[in-house]
């Protein structure tokens, strides 16, 4: 097609939906109509639910929810899965996942081999750490959880419904439902002594 864009004889775009120039849409892929892929996009053999937004972003045998915002620059690698009215934002990586309704991971975040719940919160540079060295494990976490700012979560472990991880934990265990998890090293303050330390490496 014109504008570079290509689409597989094996994909199905339906009346309706919109798609911007410089798209690729891959074997297998369907793209419901009402769904917008604006440019830049690699889609291969995934679904793009009604109303779903994918901007600059790769999907490999991916499925996005009805409403989802996907991308800039997000990679759903195979079985990921976004539900409805999602967001998972710029550079963030998920596969072999669930993100549930209404769940967001806006930016800088791995999700790989976890089922998150509906309306929860995947802060910026959160990782979820699946491999120990030899195995894959797989972890889950509830409704409504709240998952802050650089935080580890080392499978297989548990988080429950409303649970609220501060920003900067590691989880090495399951969090029960409604609990607050904090797990980081305490602040420390010595007034004064970085001056002698500057000057030092100053001159």
């Amino acid at each position: 097609m014109g504008d570079n864009i290509y689409i597989d004889k094996n994909a199905v775009v339906e009346e309706g939906a919109t798609i911007f120039p410089n798209n690729y849409i891959g074997a297998g892929s369907v793209i419901k109509s009402g769904a917008v892929l604006r440019p830049n996009n690699i889609i291969e053999g995934s679904i793009v639910e009604r109303g779903a937004v994918v901007t600059a972003s790769v999907l490999e045998g991916a499925h996005v929810g009805e409403g989802a915002q996907v991308g800039p620059f997000c990679y759903m690698r195979k079985g990921a899965n976004v539900g409805a009215n999602c967001k998972a934002g710029d550079f963030v990586e998920i596969k072999n996942a669930t993100l549930g309704d209404g769940s967001k991971a806006s930016h800088l975040a791995y999700i790989g081999d976890v089922d998150i719940g509906k309306e929860c919160n995947v802060g910026c540079g959160v990782i979820f750490v699946n491999y120990d060295g030899r195995h894959k494990h797989r972890s889950s976490v509830g409704d409504r959880a709240f998952i802050g700012s650089n935080c580890n979560v080392i499978a297989p472990v548990n988080v429950g419904d409303d649970a609220y991880i501060a920003a900067g934990t590691t989880i090495t265990e399951d969090v029960p439902p409604a609990a607050l998890v904090i797990g980081r090293s305490r602040q420390i303050v010595k007034e004064g002594k970085a001056i002698g330390k500057f000057r030092l490496l100053l001159g």
